[in-house]
């Protein structure tokens, strides 16, 4: 019978964690949550398992319900399998307005996936988010961490062909949430 391993940060990751919660007065670890969970993240491939979430808050010494509650409460972190390229598009009322729900259609149609889907190749997961926090410039996108404003049909074939084309140059998408806070 197979026996289930328990998945662990690498001891790169595990010291630029410790590193992290470093930065923050003793008695206050649970601070660093949140860039604790993108470098885990990043690590795992772009989702978070139980296990690693567990390894978290036994780091900051926190409940693991508290770990869950952040993971869960943000759209930025996954708990199931993503595609290299997650593609957020807003689906408030400014960006629906201003033709919000036509790029949905079109990353649909373009990508041959619905929401919360990803690409039979795993470069691309389609999500509908709540405000990006652009309404000024909408409709808006967000791929990985960086934000896209006023799209278009056009733009986001260029969009997606770049990123195509990237991702047979570099194993990893060049901007990460993780990167921001290390």
């Amino acid at each position: 019978m197979a026996r289930f391993q328990k998945k662990e940060f690498s001891e790169g990751t595990l010291s630029k964690v410790l590193r992290m919660i470093g930065r923050y007065p003793e008695g206050q670890a649970k601070s660093a949550l949140i860039p604790v969970l993108l470098i885990a993240q990043e690590e795992m491939g772009g989702y978070l398992t139980v296990d690693i979430m567990d390894q978290i808050a036994g780091l900051l010494h926190i409940q693991p319900i508290e770990v869950y509650e952040v993971a869960t409460f943000y759209s930025m972190f996954h708990l199931e399998k993503v595609g290299r390229f997650v593609i957020e598009v807003c689906q408030t009322g400014p960006c629906a307005m201003c033709g919000g729900e036509e790029v949905l259609e079109y990353l649909k149609n373009r990508l041959q996936i619905g929401c919360n889907e990803t690409t039979a190749d795993g470069l691309f997961t389609l999500l509908t988010v709540e405000c990006l926090g652009g309404c000024g410039e909408a409709p808006n996108l967000q791929i990985n961490s960086e934000f896209h404003k006023q799209m278009t049909p056009a733009k986001i074939d260029r969009l997606l062909e770049n990123l195509k084309a990237s991702a047979s140059e570099k194993k990893h998408s060049a901007t990460t949430w993780a990167g921001l806070f290390c």
